[in-house]
């Protein structure tokens, strides 16, 4: 029908609950699940190849296992130690710095 046939740039700012921060249980599964997400990403770089068949087996279990032991299990990291959580943290940053580097060719100026 017609209400997909225009994207809406502003839809984000119609849902009041991407915003509440002081709802810490509403908010903490999206960035749970992204941090998360990214930690697994990271983990293809130190896997190589191994990666595709161990991330098969990773969401086969997601249901089964809890995220710590999935992901030890399949990926040999450590959820709740810092340094799988560190490699979203790089992710993240290397997207933010290669934003603030366009944004610097294209002549904006940031501090």
């Amino acid at each position: 029908g017609d209400t997909l046939s225009e994207m809406d740039p502003m839809f984000w700012a119609t849902k009041l609950h991407f915003h509440l921060t002081g709802i810490e249980f509403y908010n903490f599964p999206y960035t749970f699940g992204y941090l998360f997400a990214l930690g697994v990403y990271a983990q293809q770089e130190e896997m190589g190849a191994g990666f595709h068949d161990a991330y098969v087996a990773l969401l086969r279990d997601t249901g089964r296992m809890s995220a710590e032991e999935v992901v030890q299990k399949h990926l040999g990291a450590d959820i709740e130690g810092v340094e799988f959580w560190r490699g979203s943290i790089r992710i993240i940053e290397a997207k933010i710095d290669a934003f603030e580097q366009a944004l610097k060719e294209s002549g904006v100026q940031i501090d």
